[in-house]
């Protein structure tokens, strides 16, 4: 039986310069997805590349006094050495420069040459180099290009031209009754509104420079860069010599490009497509831009922030995980360095890390790492187990909704799930009594058996992480061979011997002024921040009597949406009710909130966090392996009682 194929691409990038993060980001998400579908067990082919053609090149090498193919080779390898180190599995890496390619540039042309669809004439226009487009004058934006804002040359040559007018209304016709053809509904609409506004023929070859493919019927031109850089998609699946290859993985499942290059990859390659008669991609998705603190990244603004950089710092999976998980994919997500160790401390060392390194440590304690064999199910570890088949499910959906952020944000919430687990069934309170240590084995069975799942859930995203994971849960069946259906519950053998190591995600200090440099190793050093009690940091009795600490009774408790670690909680200060907005989401079910008693600093300024109005916060204490607690007292202590 075949099994269900899935053909995923990036956008062949530039090499114009190093790759910065946000081409990273874009190869995460296609590298992950890659690997997500392999595990639900499709035969997946991942591709990307390099667009090695092009004026702009060309300009470059000359200014650099070499050849633009020594100058792109470089390039090109820094690319794969980055893919390498950002552990990116693709397929097959494709090279415009390769004979295999322009093979298949100068068949595409001479197929819709023969058609009638191209045509010799002369072009005068404004050409903008660094985006490698073609504009119209009244597409400018204040004399400049609308894509980069920058300047555009005005162009006379001699020119072969692609009717894509011709073509307009078939693809507005597909694009109308192929809703999930363009992703997001934003872009399609942008799309839609620039066909309608009228397409004009698109100039296929240029005459002023020679670094491109030859036109196959007259070589004094060359082929425009993005008709031969489209091209690679068909390239590598083997157009046009192997057409039982091609057959297999055509159309593309899914092109991951950048939101400023939609227009090629909606307007133009469809419809090079439908002058060849081949089918359309079944999805284009145009994701966001990375920001470098709310701000697009630029060389001439100097903030583009270099992956291999911060995979020297700290390491790949937490940049894989905080691209994934920090960005909304479609949307523009912000990247900062605060953030990153914000969310790398708080789900990758206090949620994930600690959660192993409790659950091996009590095993170890209790049954010499040994899982032990279950026994009966209580009311507690039957939630847990649907708790995680109820993740699986949700997981699923939401990958091929291609919603990443928030299929992780669920897979977490099963991570804090298992982390509650552990202090409802108190393990080390079990282990006092011989009594119950047969309970004992159940429970620790389940906790070594979620994370068995977790590791599974997680081995996509991050990688190294899962294979971490794995390694200190003793398992023996090769994680790569594992599937989407080894995620049943169950799967665990008891017996197996766990390999506690070092926690896989040690917790990162925040500096402002993070690096230190030795004098004899030129290495940065991490300096611990340690706050010492001293007469600076003193404060006096009157400065605690600023403080109105009060006891409130929660009455309501829920989610705030789009924001997985904050609970909105509607309390009763004695009379009065009030909203607070409190980043405890991880630690407690809103439920388990409810009729609690908890001490709330009462006069702290109001804030809005997320867009919820917060009047006050609670007081939680954390350990330092992450647990976290909500102050609480009994219900003896009325609401709206003062603490002093």
């Amino acid at each position: 039986m075949n099994k269900e194929k899935f053909y995923i691409t990036t956008p062949i990038y530039y090499p114009s310069d190093k790759l910065h993060i946000g081409h990273a980001y874009t190869t995460t998400v296609a590298d992950s997805l890659a690997r997500w579908y392999k595990f639900c067990g499709k035969d997946v082919r991942f591709l990307t590349g390099s667009d090695e053609h092009g004026q702009k090149i060309q300009r470059i090498a000359n200014e650099k006094g070499v050849t633009p193919q020594h100058y792109v080779d470089e390039i090109v390898a820094s690319f794969k050495e980055l893919w390498k180190r950002m552990n990116i599995e693709y397929d097959d890496f494709i090279r415009t420069t390769e004979p295999r390619h322009v093979r298949a540039v100068q068949e595409v042309f001479r197929r819709i040459y023969a058609k009638g669809d191209i045509y010799k004439s002369k072009y005068k226009g404004w050409y903008c180099t660094p985006c490698e487009s073609f504009w119209l004058e009244n597409r400018l934006e204040d004399g400049k290009c609308p894509d980069c804002q920058r300047p555009v040359e005005l162009v006379e040559e001699e020119s072969y031209f692609f009717k894509i007018s011709k073509y307009q209304d078939q693809l507005l016709h597909h694009i109308e009754t192929h809703p999930e053809f363009i992703q997001p509904e934003t872009r399609r609409n942008e799309m839609v509104n620039f066909i309608k506004s009228g397409l004009e023929d698109l100039c296929v070859s240029r005459t002023t420079f020679d670094w491109g493919i030859p036109v196959p019927i007259d070589e004094n031109h060359v082929i425009y860069v993005w008709f031969d850089a489209l091209t690679n998609y068909l390239t590598a699946i083997g157009f046009p010599d192997d057409e039982k290859q091609l057959n297999t993985w055509w159309p593309a499942d899914l092109h991951l490009v950048g939101k400023e290059i939609m227009r090629f990859h909606t307007i133009i390659w469809p419809i090079i497509l439908l002058a060849l008669e081949l089918p359309l991609p079944k999805t284009v998705f145009g994701h966001g831009w990375l920001l470098f603190d709310d701000d697009k990244m630029s060389k001439s603004k100097g903030n583009v922030v270099d992956p291999n950089a911060l995979i020297d710092e700290f390491g790949v999976d937490p940049i894989r995980y905080f691209l994934l998980r920090e960005i909304s994919f479609g949307q523009d997500g912000n990247f900062n360095r605060r953030a990153l160790i914000e969310r790398t401390n708080s789900d990758l060392a206090n949620d994930l890390g600690n959660l192993l390194n409790r659950s091996l440590a009590m095993l170890n304690k209790y049954f010499d790492g040994v899982v032990p064999n279950p026994d009966k199910l209580q009311d507690v570890d039957c939630e847990l187990k649907q708790f995680a088949k109820d993740t699986k499910d949700k997981v699923v959906r939401l990958i091929d909704e291609l919603a990443i952020s928030d299929a992780l944000a669920a897979l977490w919430q099963l991570i804090g799930r298992a982390n509650k687990y552990i202090d409802e069934t108190a393990p080390w309170a079990l282990a006092k009594d011989a009594a119950d240590h047969q309970r004992l084995s159940t429970v620790m069975y389940n906790l070594i058996e979620v994370q068995r799942i977790i590791a599974l859930l997680v081995k996509s995203f991050i990688p190294e992480t899962g294979v971490k994971i794995w390694q200190q849960l003793g398992i023996n069946d090769a994680l790569d061979d594992q599937l989407l259906e080894n995620t049943d519950w169950g799967g665990l053998q008891p017996g197996t011997r766990t390999k506690k190591g070092d926690p896989i995600f040690p917790r990162i200090e925040f500096k402002e002024k993070v690096e230190a440099k030795t004098a004899e190793s030129g290495k940065s050093q991490k300096q611990p921040q340690v706050k010492a009690i001293s007469d600076e940091n003193l404060i006096s009795i009157d400065d605690f009597a600023k403080l109105d600490l009060v006891i409130a009774q929660v009455l309501t408790a829920e989610p705030v949406k789009k924001a997985d670690k904050l609970l909105k909680l509607t309390i009763d200060t004695g009379g009065d009710q009030r909203q607070i907005v409190a980043g405890i989401a991880q630690h407690y079910q809103p439920d388990d909130l409810i009729g609690k008693n908890i001490v709330i600093v009462a006069n702290l300024k109001p804030a809005k966090l997320r867009g919820e109005l917060s009047q006050g916060m609670l007081l939680a204490a954390t350990s330092a392996d992450g647990t976290l607690e909500v102050v609480s007292v009994s219900n003896k202590i009325k609401p709206g009682s003062r603490v002093k």
